[in-house]
């Protein structure tokens, strides 16, 4: 070979070795959450995948299953489990010096070294692995990369609301446990008001619940994940499901209401064996949520509103709890009212610190809890509640800063996070969350905060296995189009809006101000590209993007409809005074079969919903909302009858048309 030539390879070679070694950390493959130091080594192509990597006898199962899990899914051959002392190309060691939840990864030609300090640790650089391959025309390999990682925040909870209609299957509670925990989250919190199957009152739970066995189950599950089991019982307020009950009715402040009476010594008669048996489910887990927030009634009925009646029941419920290593913990809401309530409580008590909403600091709340001594986890939320698919805009701003403030606060009072999901319409889907709950995940562990310009293609990339930037597009279509339904001064929640009639003028008022046509758009862009799109992993949330553009598209459409049908009828109306019959049928014909577009849009919508609540949960709470698709069609069908009724009756037989709304019937 001429000299040249071997001249041109080599300065090829060295451009390629320091391309390798200047790969943006991170860049590919897409790491969630981003490790706190990223190195790229020059070794060539790397750890080849085409064959099944062998990981060392007594690996932690529940990372070696998160591994596995995710390598299947996305093709790569299925890794397998050395016998003891036999060779293997993933090997972890314990090294304490690096200290709880630290490690270091190594990958190279020969095989992964994992050094960890503890077994969380160990988990979590497993967790980390699973994300690591890439694929590229060679196939599947492992890029040579040194990692140094640990979390910021030691706690990252999830709380996961079960009462308000979503009651998930015990394969999707797994299933949850499974992603959270491949999300570097270490503790799930079931939030219970009246779901807890108690053997002394058996009628309160209904018609779903959840037995000691399978809390105690979920526990256990949730362990091989590394993932503490955090019960979370509602002692107070928001309890009218328990207290509507006759029998337990005389336990309530106000009658049949949303919170128990402080000043009746039954209310602890009925909640000591309930949270006992819960907590002998879950146990050993480090704390137990006992609620206590937005007690509004208070001081409305028989018990008087003071700091010390609050403090009095947290203290007596709280020792209910107390055992061994466990910690009660309770809302702050009630002691940001009154901080005098911090004199009053046990120093054990943690404090759930929760604002939602986009504010520039929250450092005013942390303050609070953090100058008394006290424990607390901040506690952001994904803004999933009342929403089609969850405001991705708010949850990233109220994730971003909350947790930013956390960590500036650099106290040791500050746990971690208890990020939270709401269903308080009844009919949220969980799917809809993961991509603010992965953006919490990441932001309580990671020191630096998350790159919110390439959020979306780095979730998209890591969360469905490829495709990132055409999942990153329907992420940011779906957050447009939330973005273009403020109103001022007051937004109307997305759930709402969809359920409204769309011919009530007031609400047409409102919709008229919006663009429409600009949301329909960028919904059926999601639309377009979800039809050819199939995501190796987790395939339902990708569903469920789906649903919500096609529920966004409806919704946009109804208050097209909603004005499209009132102007073919006055166009109607104005034509009926000549007796221009073709014209005057032509358009009442066509208002009269866009009330039926709005029957089958509801029609159609319906299995699809049916099919996402499914995957996620048992029966009960979907027939609470599928009535609504049936009430919605009926509507429409009702409405164009009016409407047809008014062509036969009054025009034809009458010569004259009454109002638009008048012929709709009373009001709607």
């Amino acid at each position: 070979m001429p000299r040249k030539s071997v001249r041109v390879l080599r300065l090829a070679f060295a451009l390629a070795l320091i391309l390798i070694a200047s790969r943006p950390a991170g860049a590919a493959p897409a790491l969630i959450p981003r490790p706190l130091h990223v190195t790229a080594e020059a070794c060539g192509k790397g750890l080849d995948l085409r064959r099944p990597l062998r990981f060392a006898a007594g690996i932690d199962a529940g990372g070696y299953t998160i591994v596995r899990e995710r390598w299947l899914a996305l093709g790569l051959p299925a890794p397998v489990t050395s016998a003891p002392g036999a060779a293997h190309d993933v090997d972890i060691v314990t090294d304490r010096s690096l200290g709880a939840e630290a490690y270091r990864l190594s990958a190279g030609r020969a095989g992964i070294r994992i050094a960890a300090g503890d077994g969380e640790a160990a988990f979590d650089a497993l967790a980390t692995l699973a994300q690591l391959p890439e694929r590229d025309a060679r196939g599947w390999h492992i890029a040579c990369t040194s990692i140094d990682d640990r979390p910021a925040l030691r706690w990252r909870i999830v709380s996961d609301d079960i009462s308000r209609g979503p009651f998930p299957t015990m394969a999707y509670f797994k299933t949850r446990i499974r992603t959270l925990a491949g999300l570097k989250i270490n503790g799930y919190s079931p939030y219970m008001e009246s779901v807890f199957d108690d053997p002394a009152h058996p009628y309160v739970a209904f018609p779903e619940r959840l037995t000691a066995a399978e809390l105690r189950e979920l526990a256990t599950y949730a362990r091989t994940f590394r993932v503490a089991l955090i019960p979370e019982q509602q002692t107070f307020a928001h309890m009218h499901e328990t207290l509507k009950w006759e029998i337990l009715a005389p336990l309530a402040e106000l009658p049949h209401g949303y919170l128990m009476a402080e000043s009746d010594p039954q209310t602890y008669a009925y909640l000591q064996p309930l949270l006992r048996a819960e907590l002998a489910a879950a146990e050993p887990t480090p704390f137990f949520h006992l609620g206590a927030d937005e007690p509004l009634d208070l001081g409305r009925g028989r018990t008087p509103r003071t700091p010390a009646v609050f403090a009095a029941h947290v203290n007596r419920v709280a020792a209910m709890v107390s055992a061994g290593a466990t910690r009660p913990m309770i809302w702050d809401d009630a002691i940001q009212s009154d901080p005098s309530i911090l004199n009053l409580i046990s120093k054990r008590t943690v404090i759930a610190t929760f604002h939602y909403g986009a504010e520039p600091s929250f450092t005013k709340y942390i303050a609070t809890i953090d100058r008394a001594g006290f424990d607390q986890l901040v506690s952001p939320g994904a803004a999933n509640w009342n929403e089609i698919y969850a405001d991705l805009d708010t949850a990233y701003a109220n994730e971003a800063q909350f947790l930013a403030d956390a960590k500036a606060a650099h106290s040791p009072h500050v746990l971690g996070m208890l990020e939270t999901v709401w269903h308080d319409d009844g009919e949220s889907l969980y799917e809809a969350t993961w991509a603010p709950v992965a953006f919490a995940a990441a932001s309580a562990w990671q020191v630096a905060p998350v790159d919110r310009a390439t959020w979306h293609r780095t979730f998209a990339q890591m969360f469905f296995g490829g495709d990132g930037a055409g999942f990153a597009a329907d992420l940011d279509n779906l957050a447009a189009i939330r973005a273009a339904l403020v109103m001022k001064p007051e937004t109307d929640p997305p759930d709402y809006l969809f359920w409204s009639d769309p011919f009530d003028p007031r609400i047409q008022a409102r919709m008229q101000t919006l663009d429409l046509a600009g949301m329909r758009v960028r919904a059926e862009r999601v639309l377009a590209h979800l039809a050819r799109a199939h995501p190796s992993l987790n395939a339902p949330a990708a569903a469920v993007m789906r649903l919500a553009a096609l529920r966004y598209d409806t919704l946009a459409r109804r208050y097209q409809i909603g004005k499209e049908a009132r102007d073919y009828y006055e166009d109607a109306r104005t034509h009926a005074v000549t007796h221009d019959d073709g014209i005057v049928y032509r358009s009442l014909n066509i208002a009269k079969y866009l009330c039926w577009e709005l029957r089958d849009e509801m029609t159609a919508l319906a299995p699809l919903y049916a099919a996402a609540w499914n995957y996620e949960s048992r029966p009960a709470g979907r027939d609470r909302v599928m009535v609504r698709y049936t009430a919605a069609a009926e509507q429409a069908v009702a409405q164009a009858d009016r409407l047809y009724a008014a062509a036969r009756e009054d025009y034809l037989r009458g010569g004259t048309l009454p109002s638009f709304d008048d012929a709709l019937g009373p009001a709607r």
